[in-house]
């Protein structure tokens, strides 16, 4: 059975009409260019070899991903250094404009012109940001982030967060500055990525205290992941528990094994046919709005 085969039969299984797939990566041709060679490089970095199993033009992405049954996705770019944030956002707004099924995503960097080109993503129709501690070296409770957090937290826009000590920890990755910021900006709306790897617990921790925080599935589960952070089986019960406030995210294009083993590992945990439906599709439906006469 072919990968698009077995997608198919998941859906049909679980009775949902597609996938709403929250951490997927389409960035410029040359970003994204340097994000495969830092991949190709990683295995000597962490000891784990990453072959990147999407790597094709963006046309060809594309076409796999619907083939999977990704009814809506994200353009997850992140900056590096100051001064790139901007010009990544009007990439993906307009990559949004004309990629329909594709949340119109932006991202920010600890600068004195954040302020301003978040508001002006927001008043644009940004629907979800992107923010990278590890990559972008710099603390979630940085002074320069607070009218940024402001701004998102009263506009109710989600942040996937990469904010976890995972695959390698960097100087401010980790839940203390996470518990911080929310300490200041309780409503904000964040997604932690990964499920928080390796920290699991202290993530679930936060998600419990503060009813807008979600968590991501990205790689969690997973073979390569097991192998390395495993999730702990016993916050399987807090896994039921939180299940409203779950969403999928694969990683997708930049992941070492097919997409489908991603979606697959789900139905692993045991969790109930309703929960998986709930994590692939009605989270993420529910939060974005998607719109149900389309759905249905």
């Amino acid at each position: 059975m072919t990968e698009v085969d077995q997608l198919a039969a998941l859906r049909e299984r679980l009775g949902i009409p597609g996938i709403v797939d929250v951490h997927t990566h389409f960035m410029p041709h040359n970003v994204m260019r340097k994000v495969w060679a830092y991949f190709d490089q990683v295995g000597p970095l962490t000891g784990q070899e990453w072959p990147i199993a999407y790597r094709a033009d963006e046309e060809e992405r594309l076409a796999t991903l619907r083939s999977f049954g990704v009814r809506a996705f994200t353009s997850l770019v992140y900056p590096h250094k100051p001064e790139m944030a901007a010009w990544l956002n009007a990439w993906t707004a307009g990559f949004a404009a004309a990629t329909p099924d594709c949340l119109h995503t932006a991202t920010c960097y600890p600068e004195p012109e954040a302020k301003a080109y978040v508001a002006e993503a927001v008043e644009a129709g940004a629907r979800v940001f992107k923010v990278h501690v590890q990559v972008g070296a710099f603390a979630p409770d940085d002074p320069l982030l607070d009218p940024v957090w402001g701004i998102l937290s009263d506009a109710r826009v989600p942040v996937v967060i990469h904010c976890g000590s995972g695959p390698a920890p960097g100087e401010f990755t980790g839940p203390a500055r996470i518990a911080d910021v929310l300490r200041r900006f309780p409503r904000l709306p964040l997604i932690i990525a990964h499920m928080g790897t390796p920290e699991y617990t202290e993530f679930l921790d936060l998600a419990e205290r503060y009813s807008d925080v979600r968590l991501d599935t990205t790689m969690v589960w997973t073979d390569f992941s097991e192998a390395n952070a495993p999730f702990p089986r016993s916050e399987y019960g807090r896994l039921r528990d939180l299940g409203d406030r779950i969403l999928f995210g694969s990683d997708f294009p930049n992941i070492p094994y097919p997409y489908a083993h991603a979606v697959e590992v789900l139905e692993r945990l045991e969790l109930g046919a309703d929960w998986v439906r709930n994590v692939l599709h009605d989270n993420g439906a529910e939060l974005f709005r998607i719109d149900r006469a389309v759905r249905d």
